[in-house]
């Protein structure tokens, strides 16, 4: 009687864990998902957009960019040009290292950059 209260005990916290495990699981699958649709930039937009474009313009054609990895972008790149607001974005090209980065002034795009982040 002794054994199988232990078995049970036993068998309840293995489905506990594994229930937390998954639950764990799909939470990640969710941020890598969020990660994907807030900051990933197809490369056919990149080069669609111009320097002297609405900023409005260019910002319709791109996801939000607000999200953790944002932060991590922002280092290692060209200098900012001085005035601008700029937003990082991930490329999809495929080698998830480049990234993109729109720069705005005076209600225009004022540069465009691509770099590869180490």
């Amino acid at each position: 009687m002794a054994r199988r209260k232990g078995c049970l005990i036993g068998c309840a916290v293995a489905g506990v864990l594994g229930i937390g495990l998954l639950v764990a699981l799909l939470f990640g699958v969710g941020k890598v998902m969020d990660v994907a649709e807030k900051t990933l930039v197809d490369q056919k937009v990149y080069e669609s957009v111009s320097v002297g474009d609405s900023e409005a313009e260019v910002r319709a054609k791109l996801p939000s960019g607000e999200s953790f990895v944002t932060s991590a972008l922002k280092g290692g790149g060209p200098a900012v040009p001085a005035g601008s607001q700029c937003s990082w974005y991930l490329s999809d090209s495929g080698n998830g290292d480049t990234v993109l980065r729109f720069c705005y002034k005076d209600g225009k795009l004022a540069e465009k950059a691509d770099y590869r982040v180490e």
